[in-house]
């Protein structure tokens, strides 16, 4: 936990790890991105807003799941689920 995240994620990036954030609306589509290889930070937004607007914009990548029509989006936790394993399978 941390007390100021986009401080953070400076942070994080300064280390040379790439930052994407969980969007709706985010422009690259999960299965598209490069997931194979260096240091990855994965932020989540709160399950109602989502990421904040200075969050998003911190981010070096906003990456959203594609869904079936019919679903709106996920909740927090699967989301983070289906990332995560996303990025196990381009790693395994």
């Amino acid at each position: 936990q941390t007390v100021n995240l986009n401080r953070q994620i400076k942070a994080y990036q300064d280390a040379g790890c790439m930052v994407i954030g969980l969007a709706a609306d985010g422009e690259v589509s999960l299965p598209t991105l490069d997931l194979a290889d260096g240091p990855l930070v994965v932020v989540i937004g709160s399950e109602g807003n989502g990421l904040s607007r200075l969050v998003a914009e911190n981010c070096d990548q906003l990456v959203s799941i594609p869904m079936a029509n019919q679903l709106e989006s996920l909740n927090a936790g699967v989301a983070a689920s289906v990332t995560l394993y996303a990025i196990a399978q381009a790693r395994a």
